[in-house]
């Protein structure tokens, strides 16, 4: 049985990942935290949880001699490089879905988060957490970084164009729609529901979102060349999901079928990769699950392509592909717990 520790339980990533991993039959949770609601059971906070699956939330004080085999970090930036060196000291692995450990120098994390890595000697031993990327890597793995939602989304869309170097990496746009779980549960004007109901607004549009750096980072190692991305989030009324739609310069002459047959063939061992071929992907498709859709469509009369991915943001962007990854370091089928 592998025992795993949740920090930061009651953001909305916290409790996904808690409502999975407490169903998952080789899992037993040893410690969830949160600091504003330590002592309380969780089901006080959110009473869709079970009671027989219940746990008392702890401080991270509480849990800091704790020994488990896995701790998820489910919180904002700049606690998982705090905390994480002391449990990976005691021997636990270390899955970080917060922005911590997904990049590849301290550098680019400043660049991209305005504060110093304090734990930067880490930074060459991580390993991205994308399953159908770097497997073979996160099966040995200490620690893992949890990728982003919209790049999670993003990077899966694009793999297999950059891979096989069928597009331009310097003509890339990205259009994405989130829902409002992806800003965090923290109280936050502009996700009120009278700022976002009956509307969608873009924000961070161009190069400016904290993401770009992280997709343009996995990207160049797809493609073997520093891409340049054009990133454009919106929020939209809704609770869960991503749909990314990618606008790509084709550097070879192939049909929309022939594109497809590319996904497909590289996707085709994939559990959580389904290829559209029937509709386009939808959110309301991938909702409350671990997969992300995607098609390719080539535009006719021209040498652009248009790539469409989506994603539940707290599941496949988040907690569903953690436990994937834990999945991975610990040699079970993929889809345990996920299915």
């Amino acid at each position: 049985m592998i025992t795993l520790g949740i920090i930061g339980a009651t953001g909305y990533t916290g409790v996904e990942l808690y409502r999975l991993a407490s169903q998952h039959p080789d899992i037993r949770i040893d410690f969830a935290t949160s600091e504003q609601y330590h002592g309380q059971p969780l089901r006080h906070i959110f009473p869709h949880i079970d009671p027989n699956y219940d746990i008392v939330l702890q401080s991270s004080s509480e849990i800091a001699d704790t020994s488990t085999d896995v701790v998820c970090f489910c919180t904002p930036d700049g606690i998982a490089m705090a905390q994480a060196p002391q449990f990976l000291e005691r021997g636990t692995r270390v899955v970080d879905i917060s922005p911590d450990f997904r990049f590849d120098t301290p550098e680019v994390y400043t660049t991209w988060y305005k504060r110093p890595h304090t734990s930067s000697s880490l930074l060459k031993s991580t390993v991205y957490g994308i399953p159908e990327l770097n497997r073979d890597r996160i099966r040995d793995a200490r620690l893992v970084g949890n990728p982003g939602c919209y790049p999670t989304s993003v990077v899966l869309g694009l793999a297999p164009l950059l891979e096989e170097r069928l597009i331009d990496p310097q003509q890339i746009i990205v259009d994405a729609k989130s829902g409002v779980t992806g800003a965090g549960r923290g109280l936050k004007l502009q996700n009120l529901f009278v700022e976002v109901n009956d509307s969608i607004a873009a924000y961070n549009v161009g190069h400016s979102h904290r993401h770009v750096g992280e997709i343009e980072q996995e990207l160049a190692k797809l493609g073997g060349v520093q891409p340049f991305v054009v990133f454009s989030p919106h929020l939209v009324p809704m609770n869960r999901g991503i749909l990314s739609t990618m606008y790509v310069r084709l550097t070879s002459d192939l049909s929309s079928d022939e594109l497809m047959t590319l996904y497909t063939q590289r996707y085709k061992d994939e559990s959580f990769i389904r290829v559209s071929h029937s509709c386009m992907p939808a959110t309301r498709f991938v909702s409350r699950t671990n997969y992300c859709d995607v098609r390719i469509d080539r535009v006719e009369g021209t040498n652009q392509a248009i790539v469409t991915s989506a994603i539940d943001n707290l599941v496949k962007g988040a907690a569903g592909q953690a436990l994937q990854n834990i999945n991975v370091m610990y040699r079970l089928d993929e889809g345990t717990g996920l299915m």
